[in-house]
């Protein structure tokens, strides 16, 4: 990647300022905090859940992972993938956390009046028919987002930093199906049948494998995206 931004930090604050700004309605959409997944602490999660953001570190491991296994970590393998699903690469350093939001708002537009005019309502309509790398390519371009990003990145309570080493996945639920969204990978991931309704606990399963995968670290961090 030749272009690096300064990450996003993962904070639903900063995460609600950010896309409220570029034209998801204030009040309506706003990322949470999920303090634990088990279910006493997901029902706590105001409903409903659109998407779920996952941060998590990265390890030799997923770099080898990086574009080799789409097929082999899909539960669904052989089964065409939905056509409704939004998805991106990420070309720039840092990205991760904007390509996040990119991904649960795309995904949820069915469920979000985006404001009139707004950023977010110009790029999904600019990119609907590109592919995920043109859309990928478009993002490194485009100096409005860059700039919105910028300042979301300096609102955050720890100290910017550009070598950073964890990484933001989006889980949706789309046409019934839960997709890991991983602009590092050529492709979504389909991992099995989902629900509207179970979205969180669904993507919940997948996130408590991933970190006991990883035990000797703490670097995680899990934000939902709820419709008030």
């Amino acid at each position: 990647m030749g272009k690096r931004w300064v990450p996003l930090e993962a904070n639903p604050d900063v995460m609600n300022q950010f896309m409220w700004g570029l034209g998801v309605p204030e009040g309506e959409v706003q990322f949470c905090d999920v303090y634990g997944l088990d279910d006493e602490l997901l029902a706590m999660v105001p409903q409903p859940v659109l998407a779920v953001l996952f941060l998590y570190p990265l390890t030799s491991l997923d770099e080898e992972d990086k574009e080799g296994s789409v097929a082999a970590s899909s539960t669904t393998e052989g089964k065409d993938l939905s056509k409704k699903v939004y998805f991106t690469k990420q070309t720039v350093g840092n990205a991760c956390g904007t390509v996040g939001v990119i991904h649960a708002v795309g995904n949820a537009t069915s469920q979000i009046k985006l404001v009139e005019g707004s950023y977010f309502e110009k790029f999904y309509k600019q990119t609907a028919d590109m592919d995920p790398v043109q859309r990928a390519a478009f993002l490194e371009e485009d100096d409005e987002m860059e700039g919105a990003h910028s300042v979301a990145a300096s609102a955050g309570d720890t100290d910017a930093n550009v070598d950073v080493n964890e990484h933001f996945v989006c889980f949706s639920c789309v046409d019934g199906e839960l997709y890991e969204l991983d602009g590092r990978k050529s492709q979504p991931i389909s991992l099995g049948p989902s629900s509207p309704e179970t979205l969180l606990q669904d993507a919940a399963k997948v996130i408590k494998a991933r970190i006991a995968e990883n035990p000797n670290s703490m670097n995680f961090n899990v934000m939902a995206l709820s419709k008030n």
